[in-house]
């Protein structure tokens, strides 16, 4: 590494300095760099480099610490903006989102707001040839520095230019992930992202494949009626869904990572209520999202513990993959009082509270009930038969 001043490197190209070998080798030497040592770096750093490759090189490296999470070990080779690891793809889910694209047969494939390039990547190692557009210079530049670093280039083109400008004959498939925050945060009309999504839509339209990503909140009336709806969770998070064109239209599924398995729908009315049982299913978020709690409550035996909850509850244990089950012990009314006298006389010292449908928050429950002792306990908040109610029970594992 460079130990004396140098003043070779342009203000404005210290981006494309970390480009460089030498770049390379000053961005490794700060990979166990942290916050703290913020200044005290910086310092250092710049009795050797320029003050806007300090900069640059100090700001990437807490990109890529932040962005590991999300790319793994590829983070470390990475470049990002810090609107790019707030808003990018994870690796595990474009992952998925490729594979299903290459089963469709798609080879080449215009992806629309690409980013920094994290759908690109994953798509590139599915074997499809991507043309990646963004309309930010910057953004263009870290994603044509992404496939570089990782060895894509030559299936990765990267454009710069406005979605609604660039020609899609030619290609089997178009992504679009249109941006959906603005100044005041997260944006929940789908016609407010930006390109709206009935741009998305017509642009999905023109391809023989597509995959429109939406937030998963989207409303199933703004579902398009020749789209597929997936929603997508990863270890329990559900982080996005996406519109299908070109598969199965009206189709309702969820997804769960990294399980791999898929939740279909089947049109099933929704599952009357009744009485807590023995088992309480908890379904994952991507099954609520997709409507399709009553396909759990079917392969469970089960039935609500009330219309408006999403609580499945069965004299059977059933595995399944889409729902967490718990063996329920007592069902009482809400009282805070009662609850931290059931646990001092048990002996809990390790609570975990769960909620639904309630609005008191699980901190809240923990600091007033002060839990002790050895054993562990569950607690889920929610309401049965219209009244607020305590489920009182520990995490249940069917052979």
């Amino acid at each position: 590494m460079s130990t004396a001043p140098r003043d070779d490197v342009p203000d404005d190209d210290a981006f494309g300095f970390l480009l460089t070998a030498e770049g390379t080798e000053l961005l490794a030497s700060l990979r166990d760099f942290t916050p703290e040592q913020e200044l005290a770096t910086a310092t250092r750093l710049r009795r050797g480099y320029p003050a806007p490759v300090v900069s640059e090189a100090v700001g990437q490296a807490g990109l890529r610490r932040r962005a590991v999470a999300k790319f793994g070990d590829d983070a470390w080779r990475m470049f990002f903006t810090p609107d790019g690891v707030e808003q990018a793809t994870r690796a595990g889910v474009a992952e998925h989102r490729a594979r299903r694209l290459a089963g469709l047969g798609v080879r080449r494939l215009a992806d629309l707001c690409g980013g920094i390039g994290g759908d690109a990547i994953a798509l590139a190692r599915a074997g499809i040839e991507v043309l990646a557009v963004d309309r930010s210079p910057r953004t263009c530049a870290v994603a044509a520095a992404n496939a570089a670093a990782l060895g894509l280039a030559d299936r990765i083109t990267v454009r710069c230019q406005d979605v609604a400008a660039v020609p899609l004959d030619g290609f089997d498939a178009v992504f679009v992930d249109p941006a959906r925050r603005g100044g005041r945060g997260r944006i929940f009309d789908p016609e407010a992202y930006s390109p709206p999504l009935s741009w998305a839509v017509r642009a999905a339209r023109s391809a023989p494949h597509a995959a429109l990503k939406v937030a998963p909140g989207i409303p199933h009336e703004a579902v398009p009626h020749d789209a597929e709806a997936e929603w997508v969770s990863q270890g329990g998070d559900v982080k996005e869904a996406v519109l299908w064109f070109g598969t199965r239209p009206g189709a309702r599924c969820a997804t769960l990572l990294p399980a791999g398995v898929t939740l279909t729908g089947a049109g099933l009315p929704d599952p009357p209520a009744g009485p807590v049982r023995r088992y309480l299913y908890e379904p994952d978020g991507a099954v609520i999202r997709a409507h399709l709690v009553a396909e759990v409550a079917r392969e469970t035996g089960g039935t609500l513990i009330d219309p408006t909850i999403a609580y499945v509850t069965s004299d059977r244990l059933v595995a399944t993959p889409y729902a967490s089950a718990y063996e329920i012990t007592d069902v009482l009314p809400f009282n805070l009082k009662r609850l931290k006298a059931l646990l001092r006389e048990r002996e809990v010292g390790t609570l975990t509270v769960k909620k639904r449908g309630s609005a008191v928050e699980p901190e809240e429950v923990r600091r007033r009930v002060r839990p002790s002792g050895p054993n562990a306990a569950t607690v889920l908040l929610t309401r049965v038969a219209g009244a607020p109610a305590m489920l009182i029970g520990a995490p249940a594992a069917a052979e």
